[in-house]
């Protein structure tokens, strides 16, 4: 069984729901037999390459709303966050463009080292306040979980994962996805959000007993309607 998420390093909701679908396998009997795979997914493409800014201000902006009021959503999110193990302080965050990150983690999936790359984007963005937007840090942190430092260099230098980022978004657009984190498991159950453990749960059984039909053996002596058989 395979498990897609469409999800942003920078989108706090989808560190939460990295937490929750752990949660869940957690809970599945067949975990073991589960790959989970990242999709790549930008909030905001139209963010400059190299523009760093104050997550506040931006949002209360973009929404309306003052910086107050949205300081008083983030510090909600804080909390709730805060329910998963996760230590955010989204008031005092920044936000840029995510590409080059995309494409490290297309880069840490050839070398089987994607789960750790994605959680080692989220940790450092929403709990070390590290920055994921600029190429010497994103070497860096390629480093701390196994890469080596002159190929993602070269490779987020000459945008060979490009392509494979693009691909990805369009593939979310084709699917419907509108926002993240967006679950698909084996390109036939969807779920979209931050979902409850128990409601990803629900999904990857619903879609376990699809995948695999029941099994039966030669009947045997029973009943059926109002006959049995002796």
């Amino acid at each position: 069984m395979e498990i897609e998420i469409w999800s942003d390093v920078v989108c706090p909701w989808c560190y939460i729901g990295k937490r929750r679908l752990e949660t869940a396998l957690s809970r599945f009997e067949h975990a073991d037999e589960v790959v989970v795979t990242w999709r790549s997914f930008q909030l905001d493409p139209s963010v400059a390459e190299g523009d760093v800014h104050p997550t506040l201000p931006a949002l209360a902006r973009k929404y309306g709303r003052s910086e107050e009021q949205m300081r008083e959503q983030m510090t909600s999110l804080d909390a709730l966050a805060l329910r998963e193990g996760l230590h955010y302080d989204l008031a005092n965050g920044v936000s840029g463009n995510t590409l080059l990150a995309h494409q490290l983690i297309h880069l840490a999936a050839e070398h089987g080292l994607q789960g750790a790359m994605k959680e080692r984007l989220l940790h450092a963005h929403f709990e070390q306040s590290t920055s994921v937007f600029d190429l010497e840090s994103l070497v860096a942190l390629g480093v701390e979980v196994g890469l080596d430092a002159d190929e993602v260099r070269a490779a987020l230098t000459d945008r060979r994962f490009l392509p494979a980022v693009q691909e990805d978004i369009a593939t979310a657009r084709a699917l419907g996805a509108t926002g993240v984190p967006f679950f698909v498991v084996d390109r036939t159950y969807g779920a979209a959000g931050a979902q409850d453990p128990d409601v990803l749960l629900q999904l990857l059984e619903r879609a376990w007993v699809d995948s695999h039909p029941l099994t039966t053996v030669p009947p045997a002596a029973g009943c059926e309607g109002d006959s049995c058989t002796v």
